[in-house]
């Protein structure tokens, strides 16, 4: 079969039907992929996306679903993820799963290895891994361990993988999410190169910049159904946003209107952090800066920079040197508890990993860190904990079944909303946000931002980083701008756009 434009289709996906217990996931999907293009699929949080591609790769496997699979024009069944893989179906999931203490070439080709001989040598591995390397064009050096590389650099091992067997469709899920801007120009220039090469990509994001500059053609899910089929031209904000969140944005970032800020709540002079690893050397050095009451800070600067590095010492969970002010007063920060009390709070980059206790209920985790307020003497009053939540649970508009609903049922951005819950129970003065939006759908990032903006009126401080430049200069009142661990710029808001921060986050 063929879309409007007569191009066969590479893939397939007709009347795709699932259910986990009473609720359906998906409702008659019908996916179509024309062949060789660069396909995004988009949609908020929880509107079926990432089911819908663990069907593809298997996971889910024939049987378990309704509806059928044809690639190449061919019907396909897929019991298991090495049967899409044997198949061509190549998967890079969100979540990095990489073989840390293995080289570059072990990580691409173990458990893939085909050679005639069932024994391999070192060697072997790394020139047929080089050969892949080059003819993907990602710049890793086979024989290199994984663990030496960062958490971008191994997004892209986990790429050269799924392209090592040659898939006919790659899938890659929010790959872009970990990467420096330029690490996702180079992964930009691998995907043309394959669709050059006849490859179809299917590529889901929540960066519609990303969609713009890269895809092809679109299809845009809600509520576990498609909604909207696009061609190149129609990929734009004001028809992307509405299908997927059912409404018109009217303005993605609010509009706030510049105050003027007087009075220090922090300050900091001659921030240094040691390595983690490595004597002698520092990951931060000599970093000062000053935050205003009401203030928007943006901490600019590539991955490596030292941006989190900085606001992980300054709530306690990492040693540093330096002095820290707070009101005019000097303080010790020597935990992340310690920073608590002194009304510090902090969103880490990696939510699941650092924010949420997953198999706990939503009310758990929202009460988690300020116990007292919901105790009664050394009891904890359950009525008292479920009002709380519930009060949090309203004002930030989380979207969960129930309040006993475990959190690992949400979608990302509500997920997110928990975390800011629990922060925002203990009454902050500051907050530091470390990549508050990532992996995030654009409606959820608009709350996210109105409530940032509510919480600066009321006389909150930030310090926010973000790798999207465009949030970073909609949201902030001046920049520091940190390159290898220094600051190397500081901006006011009338002085900064894209070109002056990356002169400085590039030295």
């Amino acid at each position: 079969m063929s879309d409007s434009s007569g191009a066969p289709h590479a893939l397939e996906m007709r009347g795709i039907s699932i259910s986990f217990g009473p609720v359906q996931v998906l409702r008659e999907v019908d996916f179509l992929v024309p062949r060789g293009h660069i396909h995004a699929l988009l949609g908020e949080n929880g509107a079926g996306k990432s089911t819908l591609m663990k069907i593809l790769d298997g996971i889910y496997p024939a049987g378990r679903f309704r509806g059928e699979i044809r690639l190449q024009e061919k019907p396909v069944h897929f019991q298991s993820p090495h049967d899409a893989w044997s198949q061509g179906i190549g998967y890079v999931p969100q979540e990095i799963s990489v073989l840390e203490n293995l080289t570059v070439a072990e990580n691409l080709l173990v458990g893939h290895w085909n050679g005639r001989s069932p024994w391999v040598t070192p060697g072997q591995l790394q020139a047929h891994a080089a050969r892949i390397l080059e003819e993907t064009r990602i710049p890793l050096d086979p024989s290199r361990l994984v663990a030496t590389y960062n958490a971008s650099q191994r997004q892209l091992v986990m790429i050269a993988r799924a392209l090592s067997q040659g898939p006919s469709v790659l899938i890659l899920d929010e790959a872009t999410a970990c990467l420096t801007h330029e690490e996702a120009e180079i992964l930009f220039r691998v995907v043309r190169h394959l669709r050059d090469r006849g490859i179809t990509t299917i590529f889901i994001t929540h960066k519609l910049a990303e969609v713009y500059a890269l895809a092809d053609s679109a299809t845009v899910m809600r509520d576990g159904a498609v909604v909207a089929r696009l061609r190149r031209d129609e990929l734009k904000e004001e028809t992307i946003v509405p299908a997927m969140i059912g409404r018109k944005l009217d303005q993605f970032y609010p509009h706030r209107s510049p105050g003027e800020h007087k009075e220090e709540t922090l300050r900091v002079e001659n921030l240094t952090v040691p390595h983690p690893h490595l004597a002698n050397r520092n990951v931060v050095q000599d970093v000062s800066f000053q935050l205003k009451k009401g203030e928007i800070l943006g901490l600019a600067g590539l991955v490596g920079s030292g941006r989190s590095e900085v606001v992980n010492a300054l709530y306690g969970r990492t040693g540093f040197q330096g002095k820290v002010f707070l009101e005019g007063q000097p303080v010790n920060i020597r935990s992340p508890r310690e920073a608590m009390h002194l009304g510090l709070a902090l969103v880490t980059e990696e939510r699941k990993k650092d924010g949420l206790l997953l198999e706990k209920s939503v009310r758990e985790n929202i009460t988690l860190h300020n116990l007292q307020c919901v105790s009664r003497g050394p009891w904890l009053s359950s009525a008292r904990e479920s009002a709380v939540a519930e009060e949090y649970k309203a004002r930030l508009s989380i979207r969960a079944p129930s309040l006993q609903a475990p959190v690992h049922q949400l979608s990302g951005g509500n997920q997110q909303k928990v975390i800011l819950a629990k922060i925002l129970l203990a009454k902050p003065e500051v907050i530091f946000l470390d990549e508050p939006t990532k992996g995030i759908d654009v409606g959820a990032k608009s709350e996210i931002y109105r409530l940032i903006f509510d919480l600066a009126r009321e006389g909150v401080s930030f310090v926010l980083i973000s790798s999207e430049l465009p949030e970073l200069l909609a949201l902030c009142d001046r920049f520091v701008v940190l390159a290898r661990g220094r600051v190397t710029g500081r901006l006011e808001r009338s002085e900064a756009n894209e070109e002056t921060i990356m002169a400085a986050a590039t030295g």
